[in-house]
């Protein structure tokens, strides 16, 4: 990408045209320095950020930086921690200022950390953005892009009561016995000066090329205007402009926003144009701007604030639908943690969806990781922003936790979100939607952790846990399984025991178990590639002998000897386990495991139910749980888990054996019946499951509570199996037939299927199977075909 050369001109060029100014690049003139332009300071003042202003939401879009109850007030002084505002006026804003005890950020962002995508891209004239919303799991109703024209305030005037000094914090412009308050003077407390009035008006053509329609809005940072530019196709921008230019700290983070934004690409983020400046009223001073594409939507305050209004004020998002927002914030954060930037202040009131896409507005609280000091002033709101934050200093841990703080905020009604719990959740069974659904309730505890360290350390581990909950949530909701790989464990290897009638021994059971994944680059990784075509009694050999002394090496060679019988093998195997380490959760997994192959069920279930809520989106910590839980008698607490694995994901059989033999135990046969029957016929566990509904409906039941119909079933449950045997063989034997044909002869006489591999033995079995095949056929047009074919086969005779 090609930097246009014209003075004060930061655009790109793009066929020989800038998409700034739209003029040819100047060969010879030098490119403008990065501070160019920085905002000085004028005549004009505002009251703190915080102080909450007229929603755009009446016209249908919030413009990039629009003000927005809980936006913060202006730092205060270095060292001192700013104020707390928690009236009406303010709806709980905050900030923290520079007094970090220590210095030391928790969970800095290492580049390449968390993934990151792109798609989509910024809107044409008449295009239809179509972003990732949803992760292809969930519909979420798109938000109309509306004409910005009609968007633009009639009365561009901030209300009395949200008028604040910008210096100080207190009230100002306020009325006094029975006269209006003024929108300019000067703070009665401080002696600062303060203006509400915008700068610019319709028709005023900044910087030679935005033409101003009227306000937008009024943000913590500026006035939001909306404009043309002229130079580039009539295409509408916002400019942004300082509230108070007086105050430093605005100044300087409305410098570090365009500088910010101006190295950012990303689809889920707001996009800068340029930066320009413009005389103020009277043409003694100067304003800087920064000129952005225009977002229309609207933010998420007022996509809740809708919903609220159509179902009542304790209305929340679909669980599904908040979800989908926060997984495209958690891409948008990945992006900017990748390049060791924090965004500090995300809440609802800073995502705007337009249509089917989402993206971060008011990035003038966003930092560079390693520029922080103690003196950095740090934007962010009360109920969103972290406890740690003005010791600490931001960190990716504390971006992760508004990322929660949000998603609580969308998903139920959080009354005391500012106050009673600024720092907490409620109890789960005060909430509706965190009773109904726990692994969404123990992801937002992780993220919103007081203790930075328990939280989820990069934007795509938040994302990936996310993920699953969705398709759990999404599977509860609809009964409709979403099944996906996990990143952190591979395949279910086996149905561990299928005999339903059989009690779940420990070992069993803890060899049944997913096995984390290895990092394809350790050693162990290709050693266990390299032998996971052997046969039982090869591999159990081979990884005996391996020559590298890993917990995936045991629990592999204790999964075959399992599968032998040999729990006592398979017992030792595990203890092995206890003399290697990984350094991460996979230890506490594999600790978890022995005390389930041991016994100790307590312990076990402990185990994994610390794993449970730190991997809320997996399903192995979850049958793991209706494992210990089955073998120390808890069946409630086991069917729970796993009916929730088995509804989630069908590949986990053994959630399904568990969840018939649980039932069974709880005298439902019917409902243990219907499980085994729900094992889809594609899954090479479908014969077990038919064979273990059989023995659960006869096998140790009292003669006098079977019936003809329980009779009955079970008969033709075994005639179908038996049938499907025999397609199989037919399909096989069609295949030796036609080999015979084609001039195959065996080196040696053999049997196949209960025939002599010659031709005449092979048509006479393939007669009768088609034949026997045909009398238990019911639809006629398949019980003729089946007879035609068995003549066509028939040996030939003389008769």
């Amino acid at each position: 990408m090609t930097r246009c050369t014209q003075p004060g001109c930061g655009g790109a060029v793009e066929d020989g045209y800038c998409t700034v100014c739209g003029l040819a690049p100047a060969p010879a003139a030098p490119s403008a320095p990065a501070g160019q332009g920085a905002p000085s300071g004028s005549a004009g003042a505002s009251g703190p950020a915080g102080a909450s202003v007229p929603s755009p939401a009446s016209a249908g879009l919030v413009a990039q930086g629009a003000a927005r109850p809980g936006t913060p007030p202006g730092p205060a002084a270095a060292g001192s921690s700013g104020p707390a505002f928690s009236g009406a006026s303010f709806s709980g804003a905050s900030f923290s200022g520079g007094s970090f005890s220590g210095g030391s950020f928790s969970g800095a962002a290492a580049p390449g950390a968390s993934r990151t995508g792109s798609t989509g891209g910024t809107r044409g004239t008449g295009a239809v953005r179509r972003g990732t919303l949803g992760a292809g799991l969930v519909e979420v109703p798109p938000v109309p892009w509306r004409d910005p024209s009609q968007a633009v305030m009639k009365d561009a005037r901030v209300a009395e009561d949200k008028r604040f000094c910008g210096k100080c914090g207190g009230p100002v412009g306020r009325s006094h016995g029975g006269r209006r308050g003024r929108p300019e003077g000067f703070c009665p407390a401080c002696g600062d000066r303060f203006s509400f009035t915008p700068k610019l008006g319709p028709g005023d053509l900044v910087a030679g090329q935005y033409e101003v329609l009227g306000c937008l809005a009024h943000g913590g940072l500026g006035w939001i205007y909306l404009a043309r530019d002229r130079n580039v196709s009539d295409r509408w921008v916002v400019l942004k402009g300082l509230l108070d230019s007086g105050d430093a700290d605005a100044h300087a983070a409305a410098a570090a926003e365009r500088a910010t934004l101006a190295e950012i690409e990303h689809p889920n983020i707001v996009k800068i144009y340029n930066f320009v400046r413009h005389p103020d009223p009277g043409g003694a001073t100067t304003s800087g701007y920064i000129v952005m594409e225009y977002v229309g939507g609207q933010s998420l305050k007022d996509v809740l604030k809708r919903r609220r209004e159509q179902e009542g004020p304790d209305a929340a998002l679909p669980l599904g639908q908040a979800i989908a927002y926060a997984l495209e914030v958690l891409r948008a954060f990945g992006h900017l943690h990748a390049r060791g930037l924090v965004y500090c202040d995300l809440k609802p009131d800073n995502v705007i969806q337009s249509e089917e896409q989402l993206k971060l507005i008011d990035m003038g609280a966003v930092l560079r990781l390693k520029d922080v000091t103690h003196e950095t002033p740090i934007f962010g709101t009360v109920g969103y922003q972290a406890p740690e934050i003005a010791a600490d200093g931001p960190s990716v841990c504390s971006d992760l936790y508004t990322v929660g703080r949000t998603l609580a905020v969308l998903s139920f009604p959080f009354k005391g979100y500012s106050g009673t719990y600024a720092h907490d959740l409620p109890p789960r069974h005060q909430v509706p939607v965190l009773s109904a659904h726990e692994s969404y309730d123990r992801l937002l505890r992780r993220a919103t952790h007081r203790d930075p360290r328990r939280r989820f350390q990069s934007a795509g581990e938040m994302a990936d846990q996310l993920t699953g909950v969705l398709r759990e949530v999404l599977a509860a909701e609809d009964g409709a399984p979403r099944p996906a790989p996990s990143t952190l464990f591979g395949p279910e290897q086996h149905a561990g025991v299928a005999d339903v009638t059989a009690v779940l021994t420990p070992v069993a059971a803890a060899t049944a178990l997913p096995v984390p994944l290895v990092d394809p680059g350790d050693p162990v990784a290709g050693f266990l590639a390299g032998v996971a075509s052997l046969r039982h009694g090869e591999l159990a050999t081979a990884l005996a002998a391996a020559p590298l002394r890993a917990p995936e090496i045991f629990l592999s060679l204790a999964r075959v000897r399992a599968e032998q019988g040999d729990d006592n093998h398979a017992l030792a195997n595990l203890r092995e386990i206890t003399g290697t380490t990984r350094g991460d959760w996979r230890d506490d997994w594999y600790r978890a495991v022995l005390d389930l192959a041991e016994g100790r069920f307590g312990d076990a279930r402990a185990g994994f139910d610390r794993l449970y809520g730190e991997l809320p989106g997996e399903a192995a910590p979850k049958l793991a749980l209706g494992f210990a839980g089955e073998c120390e008698g808890l069946n409630a607490e086991a069917a729970r888990f796993y009916e929730t694995v088995w509804r989630t994901d069908r590949s986990y059989v053994s959630a399904a054996f568990g969840l018939a033999r649980v039932r069974l135990g709880q005298g439902d046969r019917a409902g243990a019946i219907d499980v085994l029957d729900s094992v889809p016929a594609i899954s090479s566990h479908h014969v077990a499951a038919q064979v273990a509904a059989v023995t659960a409906t006869v096998r140790e039941r009292d003669p006098a509570d079977l019936t003809e119909r329980d009779l009955g079933l079970a008969g033709d449950r075994v005639q179908a199996l038996k049938l499907e045997r025999s397609r199989l063989a037919a399909e096989v034997l069609e295949s030796a037939l036609a080999w015979l044909l084609a001039g195959g002869t065996p080196a040696q006489p053999v049997r196949l299927l209960g025939a002599r591999l010659a031709e005449r033995d092979v048509r006479a079995r393939l007669d009768g199977l088609y034949r026997e095949l045909a009398r238990h056929t019911v639809d006629r047009a398949a019980r003729r075909a089946l007879v035609d074919r068995a003549n066509a086969v028939r040996p030939r005779t003389l008769l």
